[in-house]
């Protein structure tokens, strides 16, 4: 399993914003309201006990970043896309906590 840190991240959405390596597509399995109170802009929600039903709808070849709020439930989420035949998932270590702490110092947390 991939993991990476949220300054990994952040640097590569930066080098996306400035014309890089393309962004990845971000997935977010939190629920609805740990979205609303802080995401990472261009995240696509889709909590995990929506994932069995759901995961048709992303790309088996995209670059995916998984995000929850610690990294367990991203990390359980990125073994099961692998296991559907996934082949480019990221898990983001530490989740948003991480995030907020170490990349986005202004997002909120909780």
């Amino acid at each position: 399993m991939k993991q990476m840190t949220a300054v990994q991240l952040k640097e590569w959405l930066d080098q996306a914003k400035a014309g890089g390596h393309p962004a990845p597509v971000l997935l977010d399995v939190r629920e609805p309201w740990e979205f609303d109170v802080v995401h990472i802009p261009g995240s696509k929600l889709m909590p995990m006990r929506s994932i069995p039903a759901r995961y048709p709808e992303l790309k088996r070849d995209a670059e995916t970043v998984v995000i929850c709020h610690h990294g367990a439930r991203s990390y359980q989420v990125a073994m099961f896309l692998e296991h559907q035949g996934f082949s480019n998932v990221i898990n983001l270590y530490g989740g948003l906590a991480a995030w907020s702490r170490d990349a986005d110092p202004a997002a909120p947390t909780y």
